[in-house]
């Protein structure tokens, strides 16, 4: 895995990502968290990207508050708007690094990060910075994708090499794509002991699903950030890539489609 310093975010902020990123909720990508949460709680959301899954959060914590934290100020605009819509009060979001949280000891009840630990180069040093911030007794909770584990029908031509590209791809730029399955082992490295440790699947098989995924990944494929980096890494070609949309492509079209994102999920006790 690359250092840290040299780790780049292999999807980008393309409208294709927004396009899965702004999907989620916290009931269908925090539901494992969700029990733990009290009325009063202050929350930190890392990686928050366009704050649907943080504003979800903050309704949950009427009495708390919930910081909405991301690299990129650019999708921050599309979170305070979320948040806005929604009448939140208790919701701010700020820039911010999850190897140096700008945030004093013990700042907050739980620190959750989804879909984020994949994309750092130092995981473990992440949450060992997350838990300097959370609050003694607090709860650190994080969920992550595995690449490999993820599986379909049917077995469209294509759809192999692009899950073998992302992966190369994703590890060229500094992140382990096959983060699902390491979250305990980099939870224990990180000093925690006390750790409950699940797993959940988000599963597309309605036709409007099968629609909505394979499109945001066929443009996801061409057109995002992760497209130039398959390029400029010397990964794929152009061709290449238009061959993997099209598998994809392909696959939504079939009407007895189905695909299954395996995710590991974490509740680290502070």
């Amino acid at each position: 895995m690359a250092d840290d310093e040299t780790t780049v975010y292999t999807h980008g902020h393309h409208e294709s990502v927004l396009r899965s990123h702004t999907w989620r909720t916290a009931a269908n990508s925090a539901a494992y968290l969700l029990p733990e949460l009290e009325p009063h709680l202050e929350i930190l959301d890392v990686g928050c990207g366009p704050g649907t899954i943080t504003a979800d959060l903050a309704a949950l914590v009427p009495q708390g508050r919930v910081t909405g934290l991301d690299a990129a100020e650019e999708v921050l605009g599309a979170a305070r708007a979320t948040a806005a819509a929604r009448g939140l009060t208790n919701a701010g979001f700020t820039t911010g690094d999850v190897r140096a949280l700008d945030f004093p000891d013990g700042s907050f009840d739980v620190v959750h990060a989804h879909q984020v630990l994949q994309h750092v180069g130092d995981p473990v040093g992440a949450l060992r910075e997350m838990r300097r911030v959370c609050r003694p007794g607090g709860l650190v909770a994080v969920r992550d994708a595995d690449y490999a584990a993820m599986t379909w029908y049917p077995a469209v031509p294509g759809l192999d090499g692009w899950q073998d590209l992302y992966r190369r791809v994703a590890r060229a730029a500094g992140g382990e794509p096959d983060a699902g399955r390491r979250l305990l082992s980099w939870a224990r490295q990180a000093g925690f002991t006390d750790v409950t440790a699940t797993a959940s699947a988000w599963c597309y098989a309605t036709e409007e699903e099968r629609s909505w995924w394979s499109g945001l990944w066929a443009d996801r494929t061409t057109a995002s950030a992760y497209a130039r980096l398959a390029v400029d890494g010397g990964h794929a070609d152009r061709a290449g890539l238009d061959r993997a949309a099209a598998a994809w492509r392909e696959w939504g079209r079939h009407e007895d489609a189905w695909f299954a994102v395996l995710n590991g999920e974490l509740l680290c006790r502070a």
